[in-house]
């Protein structure tokens, strides 16, 4: 059980209600009339309620972020100031992990075996790591211009509109909040109105490590509060996490105002697997790459590339694992695929699987049809025999889905991969991990794997092509949050003070 939460009253099973929404740091009533009912996605049930933001809501929680940006202590301090306010954030939330992730598969059906590392361990690994690349980014440094010393100084970006879909609701957020918030940013937060529960936990958090008041607001709700922040002149930057189709038009909206934005969007990843591949090894590999998370997951690798040569093997093999998969109640250890968030998601997924049959691809696991009477499951799903045009070969079905596509040779391997409107993600499976490399260098994807696929959270995250723009952790994902100032001086420059240009050997803040 977790706790009770301050600003809430408790529900069923220890799942918390909120009556309130966190703007500026404090615990306001919504202006909105509507309440937000989460539904387990397992039993069917209501477990808990949120409140709905409204647009006023969003015009009230920019004007404190502005506030505390233009004219609060916030953007001022140094960051290592504001990195012991994160540091006791991550104390904090370091004390809840399993809670967390219990309430993550409560909401959205992860499986627990996934959300213990996925949904909440991870969270708090980025923090840790973003602190690491704080202490050692270059806030301040000095470089030999034409004209002489030139003083560089990176500035906080502004008010910045954190929006985050379901499927992996803290990891999604933490590398935006984090970094925007050493940076001296102050940021609004708005998480998907089906996993509000988390977000405004969360909060609960902030308000116990003492950030300053309107650094940081939470409002839950639909697509007319999103709309409404990524149109509001008093913010700086978006950062969105989400489908193509919507990522374009934010950046459509972003480029019309010259505001910064970064986006995380769809994918749908291949996994090569070389004639000299380990079958049994890319199966088990395979497992947590392609079908982690009930499939809701943008990197999963869920098309299968193999050769005439090995195709049988591979697609025998994948059956023996699929069918193998235990599908069932999202808190049992034992599960491996739980329901999907919604009943809208399963009929989505149940309609593509319906699609590839359809189209001609032979359905070898799995179906459309439901495997239970409560929850909205779907059948863990193999298809044979596809071709790279097929929709489900083509657009991003987000469930336990994978289509198994033929290649001629290496080549039309690296073609075929290409041969897509994303670039999130891909893997190569071979015995010699040189030659995977040299795969590697022709997909055009943001993040690659040899022989697995992962996502590191100490490196740099993110799409090419229909997959997004910018990149999230280290280095780079700090960036994202900075201006760079260049200043020129006729006269000497002072030496750089130690506290403001910080070096990673410095230790650990208290």
């Amino acid at each position: 059980m977790m706790p009770a939460p301050g600003p809430a009253k408790d529900a069923a099973l220890g799942i918390p209600s909120y009556d309130k929404l966190f703007i500026g740091g404090r615990w306001a009533v919504s202006s909105a009339a509507e309440r937000i009912s989460v539904i387990s996605p397992y039993t069917e049930e209501p477990i808990a309620e949120a409140p709905s933001a409204s647009v006023a809501d969003v015009d009230d929680a920019v004007a404190a972020a502005r506030r505390a940006f233009d004219r609060g202590p916030w953007p001022k301090m140094s960051p290592l100031e504001r990195m012991a306010k994160i540091d006791k954030l991550a104390a904090v939330y370091g004390c809840h992990v399993d809670a967390m992730a219990d309430l993550i598969t409560a909401e959205m059906g992860s499986p627990r075996s996934f959300s213990r590392l996925g949904q909440a361990t991870g969270p708090l690994s980025m923090m840790q790591f973003a602190l690491e690349v704080g202490r050692g980014f270059p806030w301040q440094e000095r470089r030999q211009g034409w004209l002489g010393e030139v003083h560089l100084r990176r500035a906080p970006i502004g008010v910045v509109a954190a929006i985050v879909p379901w499927n992996v609701p803290q990891c999604l957020l933490i590398p935006k909040l984090v970094p925007a918030l050493i940076a001296g940013c102050s940021v609004i937060v708005k998480p998907a109105p089906e996993t509000p529960l988390d977000s405004l936990w969360l909060a609960e958090m902030i308000e116990e490590a003492g950030l300053p008041e309107g650094v940081v607001s939470v409002l839950p709700g639909g697509g007319d509060v999103g709309e409404a922040l990524v149109r509001h002149p008093g913010v700086d930057k978006v950062a969105f996490t989400g489908s193509s189709a919507v990522g374009r038009r934010i950046a459509g909206i972003c480029g019309e105002q010259l505001k910064r934005v970064s986006l995380e969007l769809g994918g749908k990843s291949a996994a090569i697997i070389l004639d000299d591949a380990d079958i049994a090894r890319t199966v088990a590999a395979l497992k947590m790459a392609s079908l982690m998370n009930n499939g809701q997951a943008c990197v999963a690798q869920t098309r299968i590339l193999v050769s005439e040569k090995r195709h049988d093997d591979v697609v025998d093999a994948l059956s023996e694992m699929m069918s193998g998969l235990v599908v069932g109640d999202p808190a049992d250890e034992t599960t491996d695929i739980g329901p999907l968030v919604t009943q809208r998601q399963q009929r989505r997924v149940q309609g593509y699987i319906r699609s590839g049959v359809e189209e001609g691809a032979r359905l070898i696991l799995g179906g459309a049809d439901s495997p239970t009477d409560c929850g909205w499951f779907v059948r863990p799903t193999l298809f044979a025999n596809a071709s790279n045009d097929m929709r489900i070969a083509r657009e991003e079905i987000f469930g336990p889905v994978l289509t198994v596509i033929k290649y001629c040779d290496e080549a039309d391997a690296v073609r075929i991969a290409n041969d897509s409107e994303y670039g999130l993600a891909g893997s190569v499976f071979t015995r010699n991990a040189a030659h995977g490399l040299e795969i590697a260098a022709g997909v055009q994807t943001g993040t690659y794997g040899i022989n697995m696929y992962m996502l590191d959270i100490k490196s740099p995250f993110g799409g090419m092509k229909q997959s997004g723009i910018g990149r999230e952790f280290a280095e780079e994902g700090q960036n994202e949050y900075v201006e760079l100032q260049t200043i020129v001086s006729a006269s000497k420059l002072p030496a750089l003070q130690e506290d403001r240009c910080l070096d990673a050997s410095q230790a650990r803040l208290p």
